[in-house]
């Protein structure tokens, strides 16, 4: 890890969290109690940055889905990322990750680069981005739970209360927008739920031992050798036609969420906690349904306002409560 440190520090980019310490350092038991005020807000700052980011994806994903096929838009924005992010690695000379690390962010990619992205667009092949919301609704729990399982951490009852009860008004209001009927896309858009969870709590531990942007950039460079392959398969098979949004949709995708959203998302998750980090991203479905007024014509209920005072009150809760 010395040589990596070093290679960062020459290359000039700040590590947002902890960097493994050599056994001779003193335990964490002997370190603050957690990190500094303005490290916290700086986290939540980076970590909203990275929501709002995710809350342009499904809108972008259906107007990706005007010129391109399902498989063409997921491998395409996979390998344009890719190429971003290996771009950014090449020209600051990150060393490659240790070896061990490569099953954490073989889970990463996995989850967030392929699997999230890949059930989700087929998902809104038939379903709206206003029941798509639903996983979003449900990720920051479920992000929660792989978090408790994953690294030990055990957040207070009242962050488990705040939590559940902002999943809840998330999910009611998101079905109701929908109609209250479940379609067969829901099959897709909760094992993507299941899938980004694991994926989002990898790379946030990660993001302890490496800045949150190699941590998505090396996940990027793992997916190539399926992407490329993919992206030629898919685009000999499905047509293209080259529109203002589809281009525009798929640029968003790749580089936006697929890159630098989640660039920021992973620098906040390491420096304020996966738990807390991802109870801002119930924030998500109600950006989304913004969004999609804006950009898509979607119409919202009256409810749209008391569900967002209700998130942002748990928010709030989950904020302050103790982990």
């Amino acid at each position: 890890m010395r040589a990596q440190s070093s290679a960062i520090e020459r290359t000039g980019i700040a590590v947002g969290a902890d960097v493994e310490a050599p056994a001779s350092v003193p335990s964490r038991s002997h370190a603050p109690a957690g990190p500094a005020p303005a490290d916290r807000r700086s986290g939540t700052v980076q970590a909203a940055l990275g929501v709002t980011a995710f809350s342009l994806t499904f809108p972008a994903t259906a107007w990706g889905l005007e010129g391109f096929g399902p498989w063409s838009l997921v491998t395409v924005r996979c390998v344009l990322a890719a190429v971003v992010a290996g771009g950014c690695l090449l020209a600051l000379r990150v060393p490659r990750p240790d070896r061990r690390h490569l099953a954490g962010l073989a889970v990463v990619a996995a989850g967030v680069v392929l699997g999230f992205p890949l059930l989700t667009t087929l998902a809104l092949r038939t379903s709206t981005t206003a029941h798509a919301a639903v996983v979003v609704g449900l990720l920051p729990l479920t992000t929660a739970l792989f978090s408790a399982l994953r690294t030990g951490a055990r957040p207070s009852r009242t962050f488990w209360v705040a939590a559940c009860a902002g999943a809840a008004a998330v999910i009611a209001f998101t079905v109701q927008q929908s109609g209250g009927a479940l379609t067969g896309a829901d099959a897709y858009l909760f094992g993507a739920l299941l899938i980004c969870a694991a994926g989002y709590t990898e790379g946030g531990r990660l993001a302890r031992v490496m800045p949150g942007w190699q941590v998505i950039g090396w996940a990027l460079i793992l997916c190539l050798p399926l992407s490329v392959p993919g992206a030629l398969v898919a685009l000999s098979y499905e047509p293209v036609h080259l529109t203002a949004h589809s281009v525009t949709g798929l640029l968003w995708v790749a580089v936006g969420s697929q890159f630098l959203g989640l660039v920021v998302w992973y620098r906040g998750m390491a420096s304020i906690g996966i738990p807390k980090a991802s109870q801002l991203q119930l924030a998500q479905p109600l950006l989304t349904l913004v969004w999609s007024v804006l950009l898509l014509g979607e119409r919202l209920t009256p409810a749209a306002p008391l569900t967002a005072a209700a998130v942002l009150v748990c928010i709030a809760l989950t904020q302050r409560a103790r982990g």
